[in-house]
């Protein structure tokens, strides 16, 4: 019920938690329940309603009473009821010393004290409680100051808090004092350094739109010789904030300055010449910077995007000059290894066989920790399937078997070995020594739970309330205290129970990075469990098998689409399980004939299965292939049958490699890979 509460507020929601609580108000059940229902009042910001039952879970609170006092002080206090916030947060730190919400309960305490006109006994509980430095309590400590009359400290602060910390949503509260208290005290402007951190910092957050008008303020405030590297920063923040016209006129305005200055500007010149698909002009800057500044680290990002804009040209030897020229010009740059694998794989493509061999077996020697190597290894075994040597082959493949034991390659892999007997004698290939071993992994046996734990004990009692993001605090803080790798798994779990599979899922792989990389004998069956959930498993085999699709391929897709998220929403709003747009399940909803269709219907799990299984089939009824409707349901049909027309593959695998598209390849190698840890954990659907 709480979960079901917290899910969707709605009053038939409400009235089910309280009714458990009434029925044991006289339990500690009831007075969680209670602060279940007080904590859901403020999650609405209905601060008077919130009130009665946390004060109802106060008698029999127990071991979270912390919590049902804080959000008692808040409620007050957001209601004006500023006497009774002040008792009821006053005694917090005698009450509850290890209480998580210490530093809650002082800024909450701090503000009822300022409204309540003793803004001084505000300071002076804040300004004891400063590190580490927390935006709300900063704000609270500013306010308080400003009330006191003391416009000089709180000036000190807002603006310490304004221009380091301008992600904070504190900042946007303050924005209109800092003027006002600025004249009031007579204080010297704000100095162009803090302005310039001010624009970097929401440019790091990428907050481009604000970071580009903060830097084109500041021009005017530093020196002459300062000003091209602050317009090459504003239009770079432009550039990315997709304002590109402004950002080309300010990038051809910049006069010319140090090299490092020239070539950045070039990059930039470049880069919005790609986005504007003016690949002439583009072009025509990559030979200028060749020119002009051969050793730039600039001129490695452009020579990435030249091979990159003539990859999906379809000009592959011209691909492969400007990857090579990368790697040559920057053997040890971020993109020397990726630059030599497409260098590797676009020769293959293009006929040259003995090149793409040499190609494989250097990404290897050279690169032996990239991430390419497993694709080296396995198109390296199929050249040798093909020149009929067994021997190299199986290496290959025994290779990638054991140590990328769940990549979409190491599969691959295992369904090749399949086709060869196992030598008694197998061939040693030194070559293949390069690949470096996982890093040292003995099987995790999952430690026990301390559950005499008291911060673990109040964890359990928050997650029986569904109020897991408490719980997953308290773990952490009791992890630092004990012993033992249970702490995320833990985690995992509670959020697994209360329908949070994404959560769940991030915080194992967290965890255990390199989990694909290993048997799954290695790890406690429990971990791969939240990690290859199961959730909506009746309407997702239901309809499924309606579409004749594998339950393992679609709980993949779900996977790669959304975690398990049904109120999931992209940046291209796609929306629910399977991550439609609005518009293709409309048209899918009409397929199938269902009246009165809305697009809020793809955010229930059933609604959006039925209707992504069947936009699934007619992607895999339309090209035949999994891999291709897989690329499809992700890059759209039209690229897709660009790409197939684009020459001719030796199966699917070759096309799914020669994906020009980063984001699609690896999405379509994640779910074929994803769906076969699912079939060996689960066995037949």
């Amino acid at each position: 019920m709480a979960r079901q509460l917290f899910q969707d507020r709605t009053p038939a929601a409400y009235a089910g938690v309280q009714a458990y609580a009434v029925r044991h108000a006289r339990e500690d059940a009831g007075a969680l329940a209670w602060l279940v229902l007080g904590y859901a009042r403020i999650m609405d910001r209905n601060y008077a309603q919130a009130i009665d039952p946390l004060n109802r879970a106060k008698p029999h609170a127990g071991e979270i009473s912390d919590y049902v006092n804080y959000y008692l002080g808040t409620a007050y206090l957001e209601t004006g009821r500023l006497a009774e916030a002040i008792a009821t947060l006053s005694a917090f730190d005698k009450n509850y010393p290890d209480s998580l919400l210490r530093r809650d309960a002082h800024v909450a305490y701090a503000n009822a004290l300022t409204a309540d006109g003793r803004p001084s006994d505000a300071t002076e509980v804040l300004e004891a409680d400063r590190q580490p430095v927390r935006a709300d309590l900063e704000l609270a400590l500013g306010r308080a100051y400003q009330a006191d009359h003391q416009p000089a400290k709180a000036l000190t602060i807002f603006r310490n808090l304004y221009y380091t910390m301008p992600l904070a949503g504190e900042t946007h509260e303050i924005e209109g004092d800092l003027t006002g208290l600025a004249a009031a005290v007579g204080a010297a402007p704000v100095s162009p350094e803090a302005r310039r951190m001010r624009a970097d910092l929401l440019a790091k957050g990428k907050q481009f739109s604000q970071a580009a008008k903060e830097y084109g303020e500041l021009i005017g405030a530093v020196s002459p010789a300062e000003r091209p590297l602050l317009e090459l920063e504003r239009a770079e923040a432009l550039r990315h904030a997709g304002q590109l016209k402004e950002a080309k006129s300010t990038l051809e305005a910049i006069p010319s300055s140090t090299p490092e200055l020239a070539a950045e500007r070039l990059f930039n010149l470049a880069e919005l010449a790609r986005s504007a698909n003016d690949d002439d002009s583009f072009l025509r800057l990559v030979d200028q910077l060749r020119s002009s500044y051969p050793t730039s680290p600039y001129l490695e990002q452009t020579l990435l995007s030249a091979g990159n804009v003539y990859l999906l040209r379809g000009d592959l030897d011209r691909a492969i000059d400007s990857y090579r020229e990368l790697e040559t010009r920057f053997p040890k740059g971020e993109h020397a290894s990726y630059a030599h694998w497409k260098v590797a794989w676009l020769s293959l493509r293009q006929g040259r066989t003995d090149e793409a061999k040499k190609g494989f077996e250097d990404q290897i020697a050279l690169y032996p920790t990239s991430l390419e190597v497993p694709a080296a290894l396995y198109w390296r075994g199929r050249l040798a399937e093909e020149d009929h040597d067994a021997s190299l082959a199986q290496a290959c493949y025994q290779k990638l078997s054991e140590r990328y034991r769940n990549y979409y390659h190491g599969e691959l892999a295992r369904e090749r070995l399949g086709k060869f007997k196992a030598s008694p004698h197998p061939q040693h290939y030194a070559l293949l020594d390069r690949v470096p071993p996982i890093n040292a992994f003995d099987k995790i046996t999952a430690d026990e739970l301390p559950e005499d734990n008291l911060r673990v004990q109040k964890a359990e009692l928050l997650a029986n309330g569904a109020l897991v993001d408490f719980a997953a605090r308290e773990l952490s803080a009791a992890a630092s205290e004990t012993k033992g790798n249970w702490a995320a798994a833990e985690t995992a779990r509670l959020y697994a129970e209360v329908g949070r599979y994404d959560i769940a899922i991030d915080t194992l792989k967290r965890s255990i990075p390199n989990y694909f990389a290993i048997d799954l004998g290695s790890l406690p069956r429990s971990y791969w469990e939240v990690l290859f959930p199961k959730p909506y498993w009746l309407d997702l085999t239901t309809y499924s098998s309606r579409n004749g699709l594998d339950p393992y391929l679609v709980a993949s897709l779900v996977r790669q689409e959304s975690a398990f998220n049904p109120n999931a929403v992209s940046r291209a709003n796609a929306v629910g399980l399977m991550q439609l747009l609005p518009k293709v399940g409309k048209g899918v909803a009409k397929q199938e004939k269902l009246k009165h269709f809305s697009a809020t219907q793809l955010f229930v799990p059933s609604m959006n299965l039925r209707l992504g299984t069947r936009y699934l089939r007619i992607m895999v009824d339309k090209f035949g292939s999994f891999e291709y409707a897989l690329a499809a349901y992700n890059a759209g049909t039209d690229r897709v049958e660009d790409w197939l027309g684009a020459g001719r593959y030796r199966d699917p695998q070759e096309f799914v490699e020669s994906i020009p598209f980063t984001e699609t390849r690896e999405y379509v190698e994640n779910i074929l890979r994803n769906a076969s840890v699912y079939r060996k954990l689960y066995g037949t659907p």
